[in-house]
């Protein structure tokens, strides 16, 4: 990639204090801790307070960001939250977390992109960076998907949960930082995952409601059948961009929907399970946070060294995808 390297120089993460178990799923729909976990790898999540929004999730994940980047709110340029459930339709969670922060000097704005949000929001922030625009933008992906959640919906309720992860962005030495992004968009897969009420095609009304038009709709074998095909597709396009092959991978930091799919991935890159950061089990998909609250946890178990080479990819609604080569 041309111009100033960029890279992560801090990395942050926060998950609410609730955790919701598979066996308390027993007692709401019609399913077991045996069927969900051979399924989809989930054991429990994480649910937001419900005076949490998801800006608070934001906040604590940024704070943490800034503190390992060493750095203050004062020193951020840009501010770029990646979510579908933001606190309002506006202001942005971004303009809302910028004022939480007392970031007064950085522009702030949110990005729609679903559980492909986080690494969208890296390519734009590495490209301010890169081109000498702004020196440090904060990205995060943020979801309180148990908001939108049917918890009367089996095929759903059980696979969503809340939390945020930040990455604090800059310059780095050379031969460092991210070497290639990859972004995709299907909008004729579209339906397949949505929520249908609320926007200004369906404005919020009694028949929006009863129609239960605000939660999450999944057709999930449709989905399922995408992000099989689509997270190999990205992981290996950004590899042959940044000139890297497939032994070469460190760690894989994959979108964390289900542990089929990261499977499957991993057999299309032809990795061992050591080499994937997989946290699935305790927090099943968080959306635009499951990526960078994967990736710091990676950092705090120290399973990644300067030098390493990660491969970043996720997918989600829209339909929508998207991968990052990058040297640590």
């Amino acid at each position: 990639m041309n111009g100033i390297p960029v890279g992560i120089i801090g990395i942050g993460k926060y998950v609410p204090e609730r955790i919701l178990t598979n066996q308390e799923l027993e007692t709401m729909v019609e399913t077991n801790d045996e069927w969900i976990v051979s399924r989809t790898g989930i054991r429990e999540r994480r649910i937001a307070a419900s005076d949490q929004a998801t800006s608070d999730l934001a906040y604590y994940a940024a704070q943490e960001a800034l503190k390992n980047a060493g750095l203050t709110a004062d020193d951020l340029d840009l501010i770029i939250v990646a979510t579908v459930t933001p606190d309002m339709a506006f202001p942005s969670t971004a303009c809302i977390l910028q004022d939480k922060l007392g970031a007064s000097r950085a522009a702030a704005f949110d990005l729609s992109a679903a559980c492909s949000g986080f690494l969208y929001g890296v390519n734009i922030a590495s490209n301010f960076i890169s081109n000498g625009a702004y020196k440090h933008v904060l990205v995060i992906g943020a979801d309180s998907l148990s908001k939108i959640t049917d918890y009367t919906d089996r095929n759903t309720c059980i696979l969503f949960g809340d939390g945020a992860g930040a990455a604090v962005l800059g310059p780095v030495k050379e031969g460092h930082g991210f070497r290639s992004f990859v972004l995709g968009a299907d909008g004729a897969g579209g339906p397949l995952l949505k929520i249908a009420g609320g926007g200004s095609r369906c404005p919020a009304s009694q028949e929006t409601v009863e129609g239960r038009m605000h939660y999450i709709y999944m057709e999930g074998s449709e989905v399922f059948k995408f992000a099989v095909r689509i997270m190999g597709n990205a992981a290996e396009e950004a590899l042959e961009k940044a000139g890297m092959s497939k032994d070469e991978i460190d760690l894989l930091i994959p979108h964390q929907a289900n542990l089929r799919i990261i499977q499957s991935s991993l057999n299309r890159l032809n990795l061992t399970a050591d080499k994937c950061m997989i946290n699935l089990d305790r927090y099943g998909n968080m959306s635009a946070a499951s990526v960078p609250v994967a990736l710091a946890e990676a950092v705090e178990q120290g399973r990644v060294q300067e030098g390493d080479r990660l491969v970043l990819v996720g997918f989600g609604g829209g339909l929508t995808w998207a991968a990052a080569t990058l040297i640590w």
